[in-house]
């Protein structure tokens, strides 16, 4: 039990530092990219349409920053967390497990986030202005519940000695 609350409370400040990385990731990579105005193909758009990320925003140069931010900074701390939180000594090439489920959470979670913003404001006015923090709690939080797990008992299973 100890072990294992040892692990969460790591896994959370790994956590912290993916945000963190997350957050300057997504500024360089929308400052790289703020001129890409390529639309989606029709398989994207279909979730990130202008209801889901604003109007003018369903384009490359909106929603490419989000995804790669996300996926890098997540990958960063798959390694940490398979080092420091977990001591294991599963294979790199969970790591494509991760990036495969990653992938479907940051989409998952892209189109919660937009889907929550919307109610919110149409309910709510007066937390229009809280709508895109709230939504990136509850994605993140999602995100978390999935996460952990999936590392702690499935990809990260620790070293045999």
């Amino acid at each position: 039990m100890k072990k294992s609350l040892t692990q969460f409370i790591k896994f959370n400040l790994v956590s912290a530092s993916v945000t963190l990385l997350q957050l300057l990731l997504v500024n360089v990579f929308f400052w790289l990219m703020k001129d890409w105005k390529a639309p989606l193909p029709e398989i994207l758009s279909g979730i990130f349409n202008d209801a889901a990320v604003g109007a003018g925003n369903a384009n490359w140069g909106y929603v490419l920053p989000f995804f790669l931010s996300n996926a890098l900074a997540n990958l960063f701390g798959f390694f940490v967390n398979r080092k420091v939180t977990f001591h294991s000594d599963a294979p790199k090439r969970n790591a494509v497990i991760f990036l495969l489920v990653m992938c479907i959470l940051i989409l998952v979670s892209t189109w919660i986030q937009g889907r929550l913003v919307y109610l919110i404001t149409n309910r709510f006015p007066a937390c229009a202005k809280l709508a895109p923090t709230l939504a990136a709690f509850a994605a993140g939080t999602i995100q978390f519940l999935i996460l952990f797990p999936l590392e702690k008992y499935v990809l990260l299973k620790e070293r045999n000695s």
